[in-house]
């Protein structure tokens, strides 16, 4: 996994890595042991993640999901609920491993791209490369109620989100991670049950925010516009247009209680309209009822593969 770790510098960009013992003999005048690692001009291969919790990851199921990384050889790896807070028993914070072969330009921690700002529980991370951006986020969990902390505070995220892709179109984006919203019926196992869904009777004044948070139909109509707006495309639903109901999902709810068996989708690579054609696989690693290939989180892997840019002719 070390391959993965890159350095940031203060400044926000990536740092510039030591010369290797290799190059350095090179440079001496003395001949090389070891090949020099090839940089790769754009990242081609992803996986997003929500570990809820990597810490517990790291301690509990690391050999099953670094085989799982093996496997996929990705460039870029997104992660979601990164750590545990101290003060509480909440989760926050998202990390981006990057391989070494890549060199990403700048890299922000707010949608500011404001280098000394970082959003309110680590919820950013904005990696620019030569041809295009990656954006890993974690979005907040809507709630329940009509409070700052739940209705209004992913009302202000949503705007934010909307704001920042309309600004962003002088390139690409790849934009990943825990998007905290499942944008269809098809895109939830059960969608009377998550339409219907109350915390303790509470009723909201206003009938688009009723629901359960991730599916109410307000979210669903700003995750909609921001889509729309930001001329960018849900680049699983793009290859997948049919429910895929042992596949489709990324979320499962607890296998013992109401919740067992309902289940829905909303970890995402979302990608600039350009970039539609060269998807060539996007796939969730989770299937059943009983978290098969959730690595202990109750969230699955994604992965996302693009085609290499077609090269045009000079002529």
């Amino acid at each position: 996994m070390k391959r993965f770790f890159k350095p940031i510098e203060k400044d926000g960009s990536a740092k510039k890595p030591a010369l290797s013992p290799s190059k350095q003999g090179v440079e001496n005048g003395e001949a090389q042991s070891q090949p020099e690692v090839d940089i790769k001009k754009e990242p081609l291969k992803f996986i997003t993640w929500n570990a809820n919790s990597l810490l517990l990851r790291v301690k509990n199921n690391w050999p099953e999901f670094s085989s799982f990384v093996s496997n996929i050889d990705p460039d870029i790896i997104a992660v979601q609920l990164f750590q545990r807070r101290k003060a509480d028993t909440k989760y926050a914070g998202t990390a981006l491993l990057v391989k070494k072969c890549l060199r990403p330009l700048k890299v922000y921690f707010s949608l500011d791209r404001t280098v000394s700002k970082h959003e309110p529980d680590g919820r950013v991370i904005l990696a620019e490369f030569e041809t295009l951006r990656v954006l890993n986020t974690y979005a907040p969990n809507n709630g329940w109620k009509e409070e700052e902390n739940s209705f209004q505070r992913r009302r202000k995220w949503d705007k934010r989100l909307l704001e920042f892709v309309v600004q962003s179109s002088d390139k690409p984006l790849i934009w990943c991670g825990d998007l905290n919203v499942s944008h269809e019926d098809i895109d939830v196992s059960h969608p009377e049950f998550f339409s219907a869904a109350k915390m303790n009777g509470y009723v909201p004044p206003n009938k688009e925010d009723c629901g359960q948070p991730g599916f109410t139909l307000s979210e669903r109509k700003r995750f909609g516009a921001i889509l729309k707006e930001g001329r960018l495309v849900d680049a699983y639903r793009y290859l997948h247009k049919e429910k895929d109901m042992e596949c489709g999902f990324s979320w499962s709810g607890n296998p013992v209680g109401k919740y067992r068996g309902k289940r829905m989708r909303i970890d995402y690579f979302v990608l600039s309209e350009k970039l539609k054609e060269r998807v060539a696989s996007c796939e969730m690693h989770g299937k059943g009822i009983e978290l098969e290939g959730f690595y202990g989180s109750d969230h699955c892997p994604v992965s996302l593969q693009l085609s290499e840019e077609e090269c045009k002719d000079a002529n």
